[in-house]
């Protein structure tokens, strides 16, 4: 093997960055090897969180009619899908989700809006009661994710208590104007910014699966080193009827397992959580994300897609040996 996966576990624990050589070769890596480099993940991974995984749940809170046009989305109102198409949810419908949720042992509680932005107004006050009545009812941490961000909304979501700020860059830089061309990647490196600057977390990832080369996977993975996010959420392509993506199929269990691994890699000491498309792509190999490197996994539903059973979940949970860390 050219790259050893013991240098990489050592580099990790330094804080010494992987080349862009380094990181592909955990991407191209296969047999025996990758089972390596798997297992260096794992055993950074457990070095920082031992056997205790993370859970996080969201809510679909504002749904359909976006103005962006990006590839992968059936809420763009520049794709005709299925998806449901409804206002904000009332605050007690948002606060009861999160109860739910930190019944249920979540961490995290995400609420999603559809749209470029939540402008200030009524809706932006709904959404800073409902935090502020999360906060005061659960041990959960709320989170928001209303697309970009000015300092002054940031501003306002901080004071309320909202803990982290979620915006995904999607994809890498070079890549994504092959995905959306309606606002530009410096405008989502900008409100990640002002997020932190504003004292919230950012759980900041992307998708995968969307027609990238695993450079522009090592890109994407190098930027989020740069940004200094706080927690990575990992997302595979679940095609959607009626997107530009609808016969997209890239990705196979074992490309999902690397992508987790790089990440780990190179983020030895964050959160990585396992989100969207976790079923249809990893199948038979879903248990394998924790001895890859993930410290999390989103359960229920997503945001226009159905989640697993919980129950089936927490068998999983089981029967990889991990413990799930209780919100409270």
């Amino acid at each position: 093997m050219p790259f050893s996966a013991t240098r990489f576990f050592a580099k990790s624990l330094a804080n010494d960055p992987l080349s862009p050589a380094e990181a592909m070769a955990v991407l191209t890596a296969n047999g025996a090897d990758l089972s390596d480099y798997f297992a260096a993940a794992h055993r950074l991974r457990e070095r920082v969180f031992g056997h205790k995984i993370e859970l996080c749940s969201i809510i679909n809170a504002k749904s359909g009619r976006c103005a962006e046009n990006c590839a992968f989305c059936a809420q763009s109102s520049h794709h005709s899908t299925d998806a449901p198409v409804f206002p904000l949810k009332s605050k007690d419908e948002i606060v009861r989700g999160a109860q739910q949720a930190a019944r249920e042992g979540s961490h995290c509680y995400g609420i999603v809006t559809s749209g470029t932005r939540i402008k200030s107004g009524e809706e932006f006050d709904r959404i800073l009661a409902a935090i502020r009545e999360i906060r005061a009812t659960t041990a959960i941490a709320p989170s928001a994710s209303l697309g970009l961000l000015d300092t002054a909304s940031a501003t306002a979501l901080a004071a309320a208590g909202c803990a982290t700020y979620h915006h995904n860059l999607e994809t890498a830089r070079s890549f994504f104007p092959q995905i959306c061309t309606t606002h530009d990647y410096v405008e989502d490196i900008q409100t990640v910014k002002t997020a932190k600057a504003a004292g919230m977390k950012v759980c900041c990832g992307g998708i995968f699966g969307l027609g990238e080369s695993l450079e522009q996977r090592v890109e994407l993975c190098l930027t989020l080193a740069e940004l200094d996010v706080d927690s990575i959420p990992l997302n595979f392509l679940n095609p959607i009827p009626g997107t530009p993506l609808a016969g997209q199929r890239q990705l196979t269990p074992m490309d999902c397992l690397r992508i987790i691994a790089l990440f780990r890699f190179v983020h030895p000491q964050k959160r990585i959580s396992v989100c969207g498309g976790r079923e249809p792509n990893l199948r038979d190999f879903q248990s394998w994300i924790f001895m890859a490197g993930a410290s999390g996994t989103m359960i229920g539903n997503y945001l226009t897609t159905s989640g697993r059973d919980r129950e089936a979940d927490l068998q999983m949970f089981s029967d990889a040996e991990v413990q799930v860390d209780v919100c409270g």
